[in-house]
């Protein structure tokens, strides 16, 4: 089964979807560092394909440039990466796809639009209530898609806040428009955690498929992958590291792999990590960070802004955002929600060894959103940029939990 990625961000939807063994015939994402994300993964794919993967193990290790790797890959499949702004330039990402398709059907469009507009915090942040933001109508666009290629299936992937936003008017206009293109749809509510994801993060998915269909969905809302341990393991083979240490393409594993990063497929065989490295913090921050992770280790409890000692707030708001400082408790079966706000600052995202006293890493945030360790974030130049890695990271939907929602719709007959 082939599909169309729209919205594709880093591409942790599609990358649980390529896994599942479905076919990409296009990505389609504006951000440009994303793009390169989107064409380093697809090379990755075509080489383990083709017995090649030596050459993707050469860039890791930074044995070769971004340049040599594409070089390796055939245009067809580095072209297949959109880097285009869906809504201004549909009738270009359309000839673009056409190039891509050689007269075969669609099956499947997945993806979803910027949650921004829709979620809670930040229509709580907005002096509009998030009213006047374009991004409430890309569903819009997305719709476009779906009369143009009228695929088997969609996969519609957003924010629980989708539902109350506007009372519930964006969430039933949705409804009616898809309901009009020929598709019925069925609404699930998931925990990523339950998909074996070690993380808090509430989603909401929307299944469509043509009406004439006689299908009966999975039911995902309750699904249980089975996969159970705690924050510890996500960090437990990784190289500990002080604030501003760290080596980007290319460091070998402090030690063995365990069970979780096994079947997560984190751990999938490449030994060859990158993008663990620390942000650097100044001693204020870190004095912070000693309080906040002694407070949880001994007492279990957050720390609230407030109750620092008075030279050690500097934040002229006291009246909200209190636990802007928030550690990622290793003792926990799964960390709170990793977004895209980590790329500003690594505040509330506090490494739980005091000993280390720093933010996570890249490469920390990317193995609790479950992508791979072989997963290579890119920058719009060549050089790795940290911010844009975060982003990529923070507005990703978990890849395992995207692997197990595909495996589940294959089975359907």
């Amino acid at each position: 089964m082939n599909f169309i990625d729209l919205f594709a961000g880093a591409g942790g939807l599609s990358e649980g979807f390529m896994r599942a063994g479905y076919k990409p015939i296009a990505h389609v994402e504006f951000d440009e560092a994303a793009c390169f994300t989107l064409k380093t993964r697809q090379a990755y794919y075509f080489l383990k394909q083709n017995n090649k993967e030596y050459i993707y193990i050469d860039y890791l290790k930074g044995a070769i440039t971004r340049d040599d790797l594409y070089s390796c890959i055939p245009d067809e499949i580095l072209s297949s990466v959109i880097n285009k702004t869906i809504g201004q330039d549909n009738q270009s990402i359309f000839k673009e796809i056409e190039k891509q398709l050689y007269n075969h059907e669609v099956d499947f469009i997945i993806g979803g639009p910027p949650c921004q507009a829709y979620s809670l915090v930040g229509r709580a942040r907005d002096e509009n209530n998030m009213e006047k933001d374009k991004r409430n109508y890309l569903y819009i666009q997305y719709n476009k898609f779906l009369n143009k290629y009228k695929p088997k299936f969609f996969v519609f992937e957003n924010v629980p806040g989708l539902l109350s936003a506007r009372s519930g008017r964006y969430y039933n206009n949705m409804k009616n428009l898809f309901d009009k293109s020929g598709y019925h749809i069925e609404l699930f509510s998931l925990s990523a955690n339950n998909f074996g994801v070690l993380q808090n993060r509430k989603r909401l998915l929307i299944i469509g498929y043509k009406k004439e269909f006689n299908i009966t969905l999975p039911d995902l809302g309750n699904y249980n992958a089975g996969l159970f341990s705690t924050v510890q393991s996500v960090f437990s083979d990784l190289p500990k590291l002080q604030a501003g240490d760290g080596v980007e393409k290319f460091v070998t594993y402090a030690g063995k792999t365990n069970t979780w990063l096994t079947d997560s497929n984190i751990r999938n065989g490449i030994k060859v990590l990158t993008q663990h490295v620390a942000r650097p913090h100044t001693n204020q921050d870190k004095e912070i960070y000693r309080i906040a992770v002694d407070k949880w280790n001994n007492e279990k409890k957050r720390l609230d802004y407030n109750n620092l000692p008075e030279n050690l707030k500097t934040h002229n708001n006291r009246h909200s955002f209190f636990d802007r400082f928030k550690v990622v408790a290793a003792d926990m079966p799964y960390s709170h929600t990793v977004v895209a706000h980590i790329a500003k600052d690594g505040h509330y995202y506090i490494h739980p060894d005091i000993e280390q006293n720093r933010s996570i890493t890249v490469r920390e945030a990317a193995r609790l959103q479950s992508f791979p360790d072989d997963f290579f974030f890119e920058g719009v130049k060549e050089r790795q940029s940290r911010t844009a890695a975060f982003k990529q990271i923070g507005n990703a939907v978990p890849p395992l939990m995207a692997y197990c929602i595909s495996k589940k719709l294959k089975s359907i007959k």
